[in-house]
């Protein structure tokens, strides 16, 4: 009589024993969590992935380092990993920036986050910080660009306030007033 009772106790505590432990996640939670993950990831990877026309602006922006006025250099990196990224670097701040598309056609790279923006023109670039309202680099200048402020500099743009070519001055006495009578 003593042996089933000793048995019995055995297997209540063997039983109370494995109820105490936790149990294993199953295979179906495994599954739903790697497809959550799987899913996160199709996501992100949606969210960052740019537009044909943003991508055509990421190929015209001009990579390197570049010097800026009072010694300050700028260096752009195009990311391999992320086609259209950028990482700018100048002094110790470091930005990821994306292309943003312009009614000026001026390359405008933006990182959101931190406010930075990139301006590439034909004949400069600059980089500011908007949430700070300060320019953080200027007169940023690539080859390209040194060829084009160059022949700016050789044949400038005729003045708004110029007259326009072939058109006559008027003659002394003349205002373009009729004449008093």
């Amino acid at each position: 009589m003593k042996a089933p009772l000793v048995l019995f106790m055995l297997l209540a505590a063997a039983q109370f024993a494995q109820a105490q432990t936790p149990a294993k996640p199953s295979a179906s939670r495994q599954e739903l969590k790697s497809k959550a993950n799987q899913m996160a990831a199709g996501v992100r990877a949606a969210e960052a992935a740019l537009s044909p026309e943003v991508l055509d602006i990421a190929q015209r922006v001009q990579v390197g380092r570049l010097p800026c006025e009072l010694g300050a250099f700028v260096t752009l990196t195009a990311d391999p990993r992320s086609p259209g990224y950028f990482d700018v670097a100048v002094r110790n701040l470091k930005f990821r920036m994306a292309p943003v598309a312009t009614t000026t056609g001026a390359i405008r790279l933006e990182d959101h986050k931190a406010g930075a923006v990139w301006l590439q023109l034909a004949n400069k670039s600059m980089l500011m910080n908007q949430k700070l309202g300060q320019r953080l680099a200027d007169a940023c200048v690539g080859p390209e660009q040194a060829i084009v402020a160059e022949s700016m500099n050789r044949n400038p743009a005729p003045s708004v306030l110029d007259a326009p070519p072939g058109a006559a001055a008027p003659a002394s006495g003349q205002s373009g007033e009729p004449a008093a009578k």
